[in-house]
């Protein structure tokens, strides 16, 4: 018998690539679609949006743009800590009382010094921009949840992930496409690029998704689990073997539009807790998440 499960975010980049887990035919659990579309920050559009209870939910959809949190920051709380409030209080009014797991960011930490890595869950979060605080404040919100309601509520602290279908506004997936666009004689050999010299800890999008159903089966409710892949990569390292196998000749361009100034030089999480709990590890290379995201580049650069 397939338990449940509600994901909200489907649409996104983890929202489909969660879809395609759950079409596989050796899956335990099966998706439960809202009965009606729905808008989380309006609260009267989730009221019967279940026709039948999940077992469990992966709160997944929010405002996940940075710079965008900078300029409205109001509509960044509103959908994702007022958003989660009305999902939370939806779910509580059918008599849901079974697993939710928040999907968090790793972006809570803040400046971390170097000293301090690999970042771990004692980690104190301090966040530096309204996206990471409206982050943390739902973090707080949904584990008070799990106290007074006593659901199973966990908290996931994703880092990087990447993989194919992802938005050209993320700094491997605009490389993919720009190598692809090279490759197809469609932009000059050069390749535009913000600060590359960042290391950051980046892992593929399907041990991300592995991840969270490890954590709706054996994770400890009222934790918080670092999503990551244990080790920091610089950016400018992953665009070169990009080019390599792509077998692209390109030369990198600084573009002044691109340079945000990074305060992290160096980014590495520690999965320890997440591992000893599940016994859950990367599997995924970089190498192989590489050649899916080309791939999945060079079709749609074929496509524009």
């Amino acid at each position: 018998m397939k338990k449940r499960l509600f994901v909200t975010g489907l649409s996104g980049f983890v929202g489909q690539h969660i879809q395609s887990r759950l079409a596989l035919p050796d899956s335990s659990w099966e998706l439960l679609s809202a009965g009606s579309p729905y808008d989380l920050t309006k609260a009267d559009s989730l009221t019967g949006l279940w026709p039948q209870m999940p077992d469990a939910v992966i709160h997944l959809a929010g405002q996940t743009f940075v710079p965008e949190a900078f300029r409205d920051p109001a509509r960044t709380f509103d959908i994702n800590l007022f958003g989660t409030l009305n999902l939370l209080q939806a779910l509580n009014t059918r008599g849901f009382a079974g697993t939710f797991l928040y999907v968090s960011s790793g972006d809570v930490y803040g400046q971390v010094g170097e000293s301090d890595l690999p970042i771990s869950e004692q980690q104190p979060p301090c966040p530096r921009n309204p996206y990471a605080v409206s982050k943390l404040s739902a973090e707080f919100l949904s584990l008070q949840w799990g106290l007074s309601e006593g659901w199973r509520v966990l908290v996931a602290r994703p880092f990087n992930h990447i993989g194919s279908g992802q938005k050209e506004s993320f700094v491997i997936a605009s490389a993919a496409r720009q190598i692809s666009r090279i490759k197809q004689g469609r932009q000059a050999p050069q390749l535009e690029v913000g600060d590359i010299d960042v290391t950051r800890d980046f892992l593929d999008v399907g041990d991300v998704i592995s991840a969270y159903f490890a954590l709706l089966e054996k994770g400890t409710p009222g934790q918080v689990y670092n999503i990551c892949s244990g080790r920091e990569q610089s950016i400018r390292s992953l665009i070169e073997q990009l080019g390599d196998l792509a077998e692209v000749e390109m030369q990198l361009v600084q573009d002044p539009a691109r340079m945000r100034r990074a305060d992290q030089r160096r980014v590495c999480g520690s999965h320890n807790r997440l591992t000893q709990t599940t016994g859950w590890t990367p599997e995924i290379t970089t190498q192989q998440s590489l050649r899916a995201i080309l791939s999945d580049w060079e079709t749609r650069v074929r496509q524009e």
